[in-house]
């Protein structure tokens, strides 16, 4: 019999605040919320502090809401972190088109979700599919956006940029240990500790009564599909008609782009940007690929609190 992993979701925040030498004076304040969005199905959210929200973030895809928690204890302010359909611990998506999760069917869910638990957030941070379904919901439902910072996404993306993360989300459907979980893992993220690679698996992965191990989003999806990277069969872009979204946005919006070849963005999505919306704002972060807040938490966090707040 295969020893059970013990696993607290709330008891690993120390480690966060070690590796990136955050104060770490008592854990954080931080519970789980559900809410139903449709008759029998619900999204979870980790909600941060005990005062009214102020930010709300939206994760990409095979991620979980946890993907936030150093950028979100560095950021020190009230904020709900949303489990996307079929993600972390949220129930099976109710649009799921060709294997895809649709940005337009998350914006939905989401938008009944911060209804309840983020009505008056300055702003939503999305990244990868989190940042699609940011600017879906922006359409979908404006008064609950007032500013949007978009990690490493844009409409449009290219198949072949996010290759890489279909290579790694499109892998076997179990694991017989969580050291080849994590072995798995580490071959595809090189720049990581080894120590915050094995914390994101804990909190995206669990461990099945016979003791192999299986990725949360996994349960809710066919096999071989993947949320960010389309199958070969599928258009050379994606979320194509969102650039019409962004073309009308009114509220301030921020690009955070990870400069590594690992990001899925090139000049040319930059550019797309600058001509579709003068107005919008684009950082560069070097150290950082596709998800910045793994990478670069504490320099997203400094974006993130210098955009919205000014500070």
């Amino acid at each position: 019999m295969t020893d059970r992993i013990e696993y607290d979701e709330f008891g690993l925040f120390y480690q966060n605040a070690a590796e990136y030498g955050l104060p770490f004076d008592a854990p954080p304040v931080v519970r789980r919320e559900f809410v139903e969005v449709a008759p029998g199905r619900g999204l979870s959210a980790l909600v941060w502090k005990d005062a009214e929200p102020e930010l709300v973030f939206v994760h990409g895809g095979s991620q979980n809401a946890h993907t936030w928690d150093t950028v979100a204890m560095a950021l020190d302010r009230p904020l709900v972190a949303i489990d996307l359909p079929g993600h972390g611990h949220s129930d099976g998506p109710g649009d799921l088109r060709e294997g895809q999760l649709s940005a337009h069917g998350n914006a939905v869910d989401v938008a009944v979700a911060l209804r309840r638990l983020a009505p008056a957030a300055e702003a939503v941070v999305g990244m990868s599919l989190g940042g699609v379904t940011t600017i879906a919901l922006s359409a979908e439902a404006p008064e609950l956006v007032r500013k949007v910072v978009l990690v490493d996404i844009l409409p449009g993306i290219k198949s072949e940029r996010a290759k890489h993360i279909g290579d790694f989300v499109n892998g076997p459907p179990s694991f017989t240990s969580l050291d080849e979980l994590l072995e798995r893992t580490a071959r595809f993220n090189p720049t990581r500790s080894r120590s915050s690679l094995l914390r994101g698996i804990l909190h995206n992965a669990e461990q099945q009564p016979d003791g192999t191990w299986v990725w949360r989003w996994a349960r809710h999806r066919p096999p071989a599909s993947d949320s960010d990277s389309p199958p070969s069969e599928a258009p050379a872009t994606r979320h194509e008609e969102l650039w019409d979204v962004v073309s009308q946005l009114t509220v301030p919006l921020l690009l955070v782009r990870g400069m590594r070849p690992d990001s899925v963005l090139g000049d040319e999505d930059e550019e797309e940007l600058r001509r579709r919306l003068p107005s919008a704002q684009i950082a560069h972060v070097e150290t950082a690929g596709h998800s910045v807040q793994g990478d670069a938490p504490l320099e997203l966090a400094a974006l993130i609190e210098q955009f919205v707040f000014g500070t």
